[in-house]
């Protein structure tokens, strides 16, 4: 059944699985889009257009196909700074994935930035890709890592970055919603505190894309980087916004076509933003895809889409709690999206197994 997605302001369950073929087609219930969410019609449809109606390579040739898939590929650009509300398309950089994102970061700023002495804070909420980044770059650097954990609920108050964040802090790297727990920290303060003493920081909107909205201004933030894949559009795609100041000072993360300006025996130099960073021919299908899904969410309105969220993950939780046994992580408020729980005396993957079942 083709549902308007305009019409999606109740998020009916019914209507809401009809948008997703893999769903629609059987009664499997996902409760893994904290890995990878599911993919509406709309975006297997752009990609499959694209590869059967119009596929050509990007920014290289003047004919017509090559022309309209450059327009559709630059389209999304623009799409995601509306979507983070950055100030200029020139600012986002794709990549393969938030992990290529949060490395590029750690190549071309942290290891020209960085030296001994200096300190880089993380927080234990971390993806391993917002934690092994910055061990290699300490290793690389001669810099330290200062980690700040939460509290035994999850929790990760603003006072407790106020000993790690010092005049030797040159980074933060944070979380704006944990995958594991579903907990947001409070990214703004936190920031706020970073900046007072120069620091920059690196937010981690892997899984805050698709549930929370994004505001790259209003957090003030130096860099932020998030997936496609979690925010319904294809794998493969990443997306990494910068300052400008800060992406035009960094050097190169890799060498080929399309980042270059002028290239000689003499020596080369380099494209401007955002070509400097996209060396190669990129995933042109994936980031249209990831167009049609920002458009899905959009649509359909992402504040809606919290709110249903929300409403789901309060019942889950109220629920959970009547249970003798079950111990819900994270707190009850603060939360976004997920739902972790502690079963007494059943490991976590038997747990999971049988919910597979």
């Amino acid at each position: 059944m083709e549902t308007s997605l305009s019409t999606l302001a109740s998020l009916k369950p019914s209507e809401w699985r009809s948008q997703f073929p893999l769903l629609e087609a059987s009664d499997v219930v996902y409760l893994d889009t904290a890995a990878s969410a599911q993919k509406p019609r709309v975006v297997l449809e752009a990609i499959e257009r694209f590869y059967r109606e119009g596929y050509a390579n990007i920014h290289r040739g003047v004919y017509p196909l090559s022309v309209e898939a450059t327009e559709k590929f630059d389209a999304t650009r623009t799409a995601v700074a509306r979507y983070l509300n950055a100030p200029s398309p020139e600012q986002v950089i794709f990549t393969r994935g938030a992990t290529e994102a949060l490395n590029l970061v750690a190549y071309s700023w942290a290891r020209t930035m960085l030296q001994p002495g200096d300190e880089i804070v993380v927080s234990l909420l971390e993806h391993h890709s917002n934690f092994v980044p910055w061990q290699m770059a300490a290793e690389n650097t001669g810099a330290t890592i200062r980690f700040v954990a939460p509290d035994e609920d999850g929790i990760l108050p603003a006072a407790a970055f106020d000993e790690a964040i010092t005049s030797r802090t040159k980074l933060v790297a944070l979380t704006h919603l944990s995958n594991a727990l579903g907990v947001v920290p409070p990214v703004r303060d936190v920031i706020t505190k970073a900046h007072a003493v120069g620091a920059k920081v690196i937010v981690d909107a892997a899984q805050a894309a698709a549930h929370l909205r994004l505001d790259v201004q209003a957090l003030d933030v130096d860099f932020l980087a998030f997936s496609a894949h979690k925010v319904y559009g294809p794998t493969g795609v990443g997306v990494l916004f910068g300052r400008r100041e800060q992406l035009e000072a960094m050097p190169p993360f890799l060498g080929g076509g399309d980042m270059i300006r002028a290239v000689s025996v003499r020596g080369t130099t380099y494209a401007g933003l955002p070509s400097k960073f996209e060396a190669g021919t990129p995933n042109i299908a994936g980031v249209i895809g990831l167009g049609a899904a920002l458009r899905f969410v959009e649509e359909i309105g992402l504040e809606r889409m919290h709110a249903y969220e929300d409403t789901l993950l309060q019942d889950l939780t109220r629920e959970l709690l009547t249970i003798d046994g079950i111990r819900v992580l994270g707190g009850v408020e603060g939360r976004a999206a997920v739902c972790s729980m502690v079963i007494d005396g059943v490991h976590a993957l038997d747990a999971a197994e049988l919910l597979g079942v």
